[in-house]
């Protein structure tokens, strides 16, 4: 009976220091709202979050509560620290001790249960396959001429596509998504993605878009209690995961596989694409050790095919309710773009290298960036050793959101940063600058890898968009200025009409 007594009062202790450990902030912490035990902040974070409209509000709301730029929260069994306003947001993005990832159930449940690829890894293997990927990028013409032909080409396609509509009202997200993917595939896989009558594309689409919707960055409730998965695998989104691994796992498995039987019948190295370069370098490694395997390659196309998936054709698309919304905005970019036309030909394709020509259009494209901020928390980063930041302890391990709308909405340095003007990017002489408030894309190593084909992309269409059609709102169509909150910021659905310019 005393042992039995003992093992409860063991068992009754261990409880309570369990709690008060839970409830315990770190020393010298960043602000933040008390923890709940067990829990943190999740319950209270996730709910505030959803009455708002999305984390990045409820972040900033806690950071004028606490008058803090740094918010220190636990989700979970997690700590986690907000970096807000420029000077947090640019210092976190360009010290080396924020490159790593966490290792959590929801990351790796992104990259199909392991910890490969480049996007969510960190260390050496980070540092290996990042540059060894650039490098063979390049080397296929990511960010050179190669890649503005690929470009070129989807760009006449689209044309093609939305004079096919015959000025009938249309959702343009679809299309723009497959033209900008089909120009990454050609780069990762040698070839388009698919053609009009394979629906596979369109199933990844929208498998894509479902992901995006249902998590944000912090991965939702499957990255603080993964074991709700066995409790409610759909309403947690694990399902839905699963099933866009299972669809992506054979989709680049098929791919991977044609590569390696041309590789076995040719007998000679190749050099077209991606999947090649690392195809041969499994080859020449064959040592069991490397870090070049099979499954290596597979997330590390998973990185770039979700990198390229939806940021640049929603952007894309949210420009073109703009323009649909503001005749004076439009009439100025097919102002200027018929004038640069003029000085070459007009059938020349409006490239990246000609950007420079395009003043008010590469504003324009920036302030649909910033004003909308489509990645409003990016990240997530980790402390890969204890740390300081603006002043406050950073444990080792903790995970780094970083708040790039409260750069982009800085009220102090845009002035009228809820106005859409892109005159805000022109100098009196009506150049386009880059302002240092402006990173759409990240800054440091970390820096987005799809950067080089987004900004090609997103100027290119926008060109050929504004040069061939009118884009005007069928009647009584309202698009909302207010985006959905998910991983990534979307638009909701609207309709335009694509006009033949005569």
């Amino acid at each position: 009976m005393s042992a039995l007594i003992f093992l409860s009062t063991i068992l009754v202790g261990f409880v309570i220091y369990s709690l008060f450990k839970s409830m315990r902030r770190p020393k010298n912490f960043p602000p933040g709202p008390r923890f709940l035990p067990w829990l943190g902040n999740t319950l209270q974070f996730r709910k505030e979050a959803r009455a708002l409209g999305g984390q990045h509000i409820l972040f900033e709301r806690w950071s004028e509560k606490y008058k803090s730029n740094l918010l220190g929260l636990k989700l979970g069994q997690e700590y986690v620290v907000v970096a807000l306003g420029h000077e947090m947001v640019r210092e976190v993005q360009l010290q080396e001790v924020y490159e790593g990832r966490p290792d959590n159930f929801f990351l790796r449940l992104r990259t199909m249960g392991t910890r490969k690829g480049i996007t969510c890894t960190d260390g050496k293997l980070w540092y290996e396959h990042r540059n060894f990927a650039m490098k063979q990028m390049r080397h296929v013409g990511y960010g050179r001429s190669q890649m503005e032909q690929h470009i070129e080409r989807e760009a006449e396609e689209l044309m093609s596509q939305l004079n096919r509509t015959q000025e009938e009202p249309i959702e343009p997200v679809t299309w723009l998504a497959q033209s900008v993917l089909n120009v990454l595939w050609c780069l990762i896989a040698g070839k388009r993605i698919v053609s009009e009558e394979d629906s596979t594309l369109y199933r990844l689409l929208d498998l894509m878009n479902r992901r995006s919707k249902l998590f944000d960055i912090c991965g939702g409730l499957l990255a603080q209690f993964p074991w709700l998965r066995h409790v409610a695998p759909d309403r947690t989104g694990y399902n839905l995961i699963r099933q866009l691994n299972t669809e992506l796992y054979g989709f680049f498995m098929g791919t991977i596989e044609e590569h390696r039987r041309q590789l076995e019948k040719d007998q000679t190295p190749r050099d077209e694409d991606l999947i090649y370069a690392y195809l041969q370098e499994m080859q020449s490694n064959g040592d069991e050790t490397s870090s070049f395997n099979e499954t290596q390659l597979v997330m590390t196309i998973l990185d770039f095919f979700i990198a390229g998936s939806q940021t640049t054709s929603n952007t894309i698309n949210l420009a073109l309710m703009v323009l649909a919304m503001r005749k004076d905005v439009q009439d100025k970019l097919f102002a200027e773009v018929s004038a640069n036309m003029e000085k070459t030909s007009t059938d020349a394709f409006p490239h990246l290298s000609r950007r420079e020509s395009f003043d008010y259009m590469d504003a324009f494209i920036m302030e649909v960036q910033r004003f909308f901020h489509i990645t409003p928390i990016t990240g997530p980063r980790r402390a890969l050793w204890p740390t300081q930041l603006g002043g406050y302890d950073i444990p080792k391990n903790a995970t780094i959101l970083i708040g790039l709308r409260s750069v982009h909405l800085d009220a102090k340095h845009w002035g009228d940063p809820l106005e859409f003007r892109p005159e805000r990017f022109l100098n009196a002489d009506g150049k386009c600058f880059k302002d240092e408030f402006f990173m759409p894309f990240g800054m440091g190593r970390r820096r987005c890898l799809g950067d080089a084909l987004a900004r090609a992309c997103i100027f290119s269409f926008l060109v050929k968009i504004a040069q061939n059609f009118h884009i005007i709102l069928p009647a009584g169509e309202t698009p909302s200025m207010v985006l959905l909150p998910g991983i990534t910021l979307t638009p909701k659905p609207y309709k335009v009409q694509f006009v033949k310019r005569t």
